[in-house]
């Protein structure tokens, strides 16, 4: 897995139109945000939201579920949580699209 890989998964991600066949859940995606974090930036490195900010918590408590985890294995746990995710579209053409530019990106 490359860095390269990584960074195409997280394009593919943040462009996804709207009416894509692919729907992610919440936890889907609080685990894609955790990854990313930790991949980026590390450990979390804030104070945890205030109890009325409950989307803030929940990402705080999803990046912080993966501290310790090394950017190296946040950015491979990504790729592979991207085809985990993805894997019952893999006969779509535009994700077979996708998954093609993820797998050959040097």
């Amino acid at each position: 897995m490359s860095d390269a890989q990584f960074q195409k998964a997280v394009e593919i991600i943040r462009n996804l139109p709207k009416n894509s066949p692919a729907k992610v859940t919440q936890a889907q995606q609080l685990k894609f945000y955790s990854l990313y974090k930790q991949a980026t930036e590390g450990d979390c490195n804030t104070q945890r939201p205030g109890m009325l900010d409950l989307t803030g918590r929940a990402k705080w408590d999803a990046w912080n579920k993966v501290k310790g985890m090394s950017g190296e294995q946040a950015k491979k746990e990504y790729v592979d949580t991207f085809f985990e995710v993805f894997e019952p579209l893999k006969d779509d053409a535009e994700f077979a699209k996708y998954f093609e530019e993820i797998k050959n990106v040097a």
